[in-house]
């Protein structure tokens, strides 16, 4: 009894340890996409917003299962602002598009466009 006892114990703790896990790469993936959101508004560059899209998702999918949850909430919620908005819906299959590409491990500078500064 004291073994099946320990051996839900150490399940138990072994498995919230691994939910903490996965809320710090969250957490650390919702960073990533704050901060690239905040370089998009910096750059203020024309046409860039797929590659900051792609970006943000690229580098919070890069921190693991977390990280790709809480890229995907975050773009997810973001299309359901902009749909609420009455935003188009060809930008929006546009955006979906770079989330996909970014979280997906794919290169962001594809959607790179002319010109912006090699800061970013």
């Amino acid at each position: 009894m004291k073994l099946l006892t320990g051996l839900i114990f150490c399940s138990l703790v072994l498995g919230a340890q691994g939910l903490l896990s996965i809320l710090d790469l969250a957490g650390q993936g919702a960073w990533d996409m704050w901060s690239t959101c905040s370089d998009m508004r910096e750059a203020n560059y024309t046409n860039s917003d797929k590659y900051f899209y792609a970006r943000g998702n690229y580098d919070a999918a890069q921190r693991g299962p977390g990280g790709e949850w809480a890229a995907r909430v975050i773009s997810d919620a973001r299309e359901s602002i902009q749909r609420a908005t009455g935003h188009g819906a060809e930008d929006s299959l546009a955006d979906q598009a770079a989330y996909e590409w970014g979280r997906s491990g794919k290169d962001p500078n594809h959607f790179r466009p002319a010109g912006l500064p090699d800061k970013y």
